[in-house]
């Protein structure tokens, strides 16, 4: 995924997690090509993918809660589009590893 021109699924998920989450630092990489001869591997791209989100909506949250409101902001793009999603998901003031 090009930073400066996300392909549509990258897209869409952008626009969801900033919608449901509001996140104060956000970057999705498309890792695909990463992948090639692996299961799920896609070769239009996009079905791979890292993440590093931070919110205060994470404020207080386990990181299996937090991985949680990620997919439930995703929604149907998890089950039908993105086969793998690595996520890193912090609050505000905190490292990006979550709470101890």
């Amino acid at each position: 995924m090009n930073a400066a021109h996300p392909g549509p699924v990258a897209t869409e998920m952008l626009e969801r997690l900033n919608s449901a989450l509001s996140p104060t630092r956000i970057q999705l990489v498309d890792d695909s090509e990463q992948h090639r001869g692996h299961g799920g591997y896609n070769p239009a791209g996009e079905s791979h993918f890292s993440l590093t989100i931070e919110s205060p909506a994470f404020a207080g949250k386990s990181r299996v809660e937090r991985q949680r409101m990620v997919y439930a902001a995703l929604g149907d793009l998890m089950r039908e589009r993105v086969h793998a999603l690595s996520i890193k998901a912090s609050a505000p003031e905190e490292d990006a590893a979550g709470p101890a």
